[in-house]
């Protein structure tokens, strides 16, 4: 994975979609086939440019969901209300059509293989994708790393990548905990936010000395992070990627 950190100007590039699964009602991943890709570790994002008719041009940050290598990439997106980018990477986009992006972006909040530690990941709605790349990256280095991934959603119906990690909770690699704030599904008797009781039951401790990555929604983010602290989690050890209205991270 060499080539991922050598400095180079970025330059938009033009990728051919090559396939779209629906995730959700209201996400959607995209694989796109991307020529000379010079590969991306697990956490980084890209830029999409879309350019309308009359010349007008929208751009985003979205998070890469696969793992390198390859020349085939994938993102998700979950469709912002109101944006310019999203709604058209959701319900519009077809396979066989181009899409020009740009990346990839961010040296932070990535993880490594030879990275020594406990890995904590923690997600809120599509702050999922990130992470599902990581988990993706840990499954393909064979990695015995432990990983735990707590994962905040509405409800079932709003969980990405939901069969994944159906598979990934069954097995023994990773430890997948499922917190709902408004839906609950049956037999589930909790509904509500990360608090500091659930960062205490199913994080890993302070004195495991994990890498924990936080990425959802700004107010989740900083939530959650302060939750972590105040547990005594490092800060140094806490990296976090939030992301706003307009769905970049």
């Amino acid at each position: 994975m060499e080539r991922t950190t050598i400095r180079r100007r970025l330059t938009w590039q033009v990728g051919t979609v090559t396939d779209v699964r629906r995730e959700t009602a209201t996400a959607r991943t995209l694989v796109v086939d991307v020529p000379d890709w010079p590969g991306h570790l697990a956490g980084q994002h890209l830029d999409v440019r879309l350019t309308a008719p009359d010349g007008y041009r929208a751009s985003r940050s979205y998070s890469v969901a696969s793992a390198w290598p390859g020349d085939t990439i994938e993102l998700t997106v979950e469709q912002v209300p109101e944006g310019e980018v999203s709604p058209y990477l959701v319900d519009v986009l077809q396979v066989g059509d181009p899409l020009e992006i740009r990346g990839p972006v961010g040296g932070w909040f990535v993880w490594k293989p030879e990275q020594e530690g406990p890995v904590q990941l923690i997600g809120g709605g599509s702050g999922i994708v990130p992470l599902r790349a990581m988990l993706r990256a840990h499954a393909a280095a064979a990695s015995t790393t432990p990983v735990r991934l707590l994962y905040s959603v509405r409800r079932p119906a709003s969980v990405i990548y939901v069969q994944d990690l159906k598979e990934l909770a069954a097995s023994d690699d990773v430890d997948v905990r499922l917190v709902y704030t408004r839906e609950a599904p049956a037999g589930e008797p909790r509904v509500g936010r990360i608090d500091a009781d659930v960062i205490e039951r199913l994080a890993f401790k302070p004195a495991d000395e994990p890498t924990t990555y936080v990425c959802g929604p700004t107010p989740f983010v900083e939530a959650v992070a302060d939750l972590l602290v105040a547990a005594g989690h490092d800060p140094a050890r806490v990296r976090t990627e939030r992301f706003g209205p307009t769905g970049g991270p």
